[in-house]
């Protein structure tokens, strides 16, 4: 047999609202204190790739007359949280409007699903392999066979493939600078980033804004840059960094002797 429910009064507009946001409160409040699938990053260290890290040559060339080296070619990091640290609600929203640190998704960063101890492994493989193709693509460059030259590459608590492009500046300055003499840097502290494949090709990475900053806090005037994120490294750039967009490391040679001579075009983001 049917029947009517019985009506009920019809709560006013103020406690309608109220009832229907507790579930919002509720949702925000528990979202505020969960962890989200996000890493933080800030500025890291940077190193002269030309110089010495905690007491060992970074370069180390035998079976060939090296040079004297004069300024520095910094390559530059960025430091994240690890793959395990829990980030909330308000550690993005605090990253979100600050200049000196980024919010980037957690896969973006580490490998999904990796251990601490499987990433560490694969960042560390990631910079052995960017070590042999920097030295491939700076010998290529050359003209260079490797039969008779070694060079070794030392850098430590670094991961990853991005130092590619400065190690292979670094030898070529190391091995035969500007070609004529002169040093690749011009005596100046040069910074930068990029992959680099065993043909010259420079890659993107990612982070360049923050890396742009460690890179003026550690006296750079220059930075180059994967041409593909000239956008990125101008958006947070810091006054006095002059960015220089690359493709391959000729472009990146080229561009420095034409900086350095005060002759030929040098190439703007």
């Amino acid at each position: 047999m049917p029947f009517r429910l019985p009506r009920l009064p019809r709560p006013s507009r103020p406690r309608a609202v109220a009832v229907c946001a507790l579930p919002v409160v509720a949702l925000l409040a528990t979202a505020a204190f969960a962890p989200l699938p996000f890493a933080l990053a800030q500025p890291g260290m940077t190193a002269n790739v030309l110089g010495e890290n905690r007491g060992d040559p970074v370069i180390t060339i035998s079976g060939a007359d090296t040079r004297r080296t004069s300024g520095q070619l910094r390559m530059t990091t960025i430091e994240a949280t690890g793959p395990d640290a829990d980030v909330s609600l308000g550690d993005v929203l605090d990253g979100w409007f600050r200049t000196d640190r980024a919010v980037m998704p957690r896969d973006a960063v580490y490998p999904n699903g990796d251990s601490v101890k499987e990433i560490e492994k694969y960042n560390a493989e990631e910079m052995r392999k960017s070590q042999d193709t920097a030295t491939e693509a700076a010998l290529n460059h050359l003209g260079e066979q490797g039969d008779g030259i070694e060079v070794t590459l030392k850098l430590a608590d670094v991961g990853g493939p991005s130092a590619g492009l400065l190690f292979s500046l670094g030898i070529v300055d190391k091995l035969d600078g500007d070609g004529s003499g002169g040093d690749l840097t011009g005596g100046r502290v040069v910074a930068g980033t990029g992959t680099i494949d065993a043909d010259g090709k420079v890659g993107a990475v990612g982070g360049v804004a923050l890396k742009t900053q460690a890179a003026r806090r550690d006296g750079a005037t220059v930075f180059l840059v994967p041409k593909a994120e000239c956008s990125d490294a101008e958006s947070e750039l810091p006054k006095g960094l002059r960015l220089i967009p690359v493709t391959t490391l000729k472009s990146a040679v080229s561009a420095l002797v034409a900086l350095e001579k005060g002759q030929g075009s040098v190439p703007a983001c």
